[in-house]
């Protein structure tokens, strides 16, 4: 389904013209009006301070959820590559050839979760999503059948290893699915239409320049907490650094 929050740009290009509309549109009606009394511009200044600094707290909100998503999307990553190098290790306590197994289930593992945080929307990441569970469900059989056929200890440890990293994945998807909320966005550009409309009407008679500070600063916010919640749109994304370097690591070896 299409998002357009997962399109900054697209964002950008239609806030600021709306915006600016508002602001033109809120001008139009000063100039429709006979001078206001001195007692009315206040209250409108009253209005407007308020309204801005609604604004202004609301947009500083959006933008700490933002950011906290994208650090929770980037400690995941993290922990995805220390699950999977720990039960890459863990192996060693099985057999060989179930160990041997295990170890190259889990290198196209790595490889797979790779490819899911550089690719975009559409049918690759279905793929690479499918693939992923069906290697998940060859990863649970190839420990559980060895550790169940003799339980010990150790093996429960392989066993509880392998579950750490199935459960990393799941973590993963969920925080990628954690987004700044459609009903936020709305109150925001619903709230920044009425500033713009509040400014356009307050600085009626002078420069027109200035019909265009607010509109361009809120755009440009926009754009920028929608690029940091988009986990694939953008160009701000998680880069798999870590298990980029873990491939590196277990290749070499």
């Amino acid at each position: 389904m299409f998002n357009p929050m997962d399109h900054p740009v697209l964002l950008l290009l239609f806030s600021l013209p709306v915006f600016w509309f508002s602001s033109w549109l809120g001008a139009s009606f000063r100039k429709r009006q006979q001078d206001i009394q001195e007692s009315t511009r206040s209250d409108l200044t009253l209005v407007l301070g308020g309204a801005l600094t609604l604004l202004g707290l609301i947009i500083g909100f959006t933008y700490s959820m933002a950011v906290t998503r994208y650090d929770q999307r980037k400690n995941y990553e993290e922990e995805e590559a220390n699950a999977i190098g720990t039960e890459y290790v863990r192996a060693d306590y099985l057999p060989t050839a179930e160990a041997a197994k295990i170890r190259a289930l889990l290198k196209n593992y790595l490889y797979l979760r790779i490819l899911y945080y550089e690719a975009g929307q559409g049918k690759k990441l279905s793929e690479i999503n499918g693939q992923t569970a069906r290697l998940q469900s060859e990863m649970w059989t190839a420990v559980v059948r060895p550790t169940s056929a003799q339980p010990t200890p150790v093996g429960a440890l392989v066993v509880s290893g392998m579950n750490d990293v199935l459960n990393s994945q799941g973590y993963t998807q969920a925080a990628w699915w954690n987004r700044i909320p459609i009903a936020a966005w709305t109150l925001l550009i619903v709230i920044s239409v009425f500033c713009n409309l509040l400014i356009g009407y307050s600085v009626h008679g002078r420069s027109n320049y200035l019909l265009l500070i607010l509109p361009i600063a809120l755009a440009v916010s926009f754009f920028l907490i929608a690029d940091i919640d988009s986990p694939r749109g953008g160009t701000i994304h998680v880069h798999p650094q870590n298990l980029e370097s873990l491939a590196g690591s277990l290749n070499s070896q």
